[in-house]
């Protein structure tokens, strides 16, 4: 069963902007920590970004800080990464993560989207 839903991924020219979003499907969050991760071809997924929910802070991998900016709307219940400044790096599928108990940023995530291709040309 999908428990997050994501969105607005698409093709963009290195150098341009997207954002995608994140919702849950058919509930609201409840999580601790919301996270972006990323899957290029090949390799691993690797982190991106996390928000902690309650305290409002949020955590980027090096490759994409300064870059990519994760928010929240919570009158909406979804979440949202802001990537600029896009690379031929940054192509991979991105998916949506919740964690229900906290303690890191970067792992221990119990709910998963399907994902969302982010595809940067040259």
């Amino acid at each position: 069963q999908v428990q997050l839903v994501e969105s607005g991924g698409g093709l963009v020219q290195a150098g341009g902007s997207l954002r995608l979003s994140c919702a849950a499907s058919g509930r609201t969050f409840t999580g601790v920590i919301m996270g972006w991760f990323r899957q290029a071809p090949g390799k691993q997924r690797e982190f991106v970004a996390a928000l902690n929910w309650f305290r409002d802070s949020s955590y980027y991998a090096d490759s994409v800080n300064g870059r990519f900016t994760i928010s929240r709307d919570n009158a909406k219940n979804t979440l949202y990464l802001q990537m600029n400044s896009l690379n031929f790096e940054d192509t991979a599928v991105y998916y949506c993560a919740e964690n229900l108990i906290g303690g890191t940023y970067s792992s221990g995530y119990n709910y998963w989207g399907q994902g969302t291709q982010v595809t940067v040309s040259s």
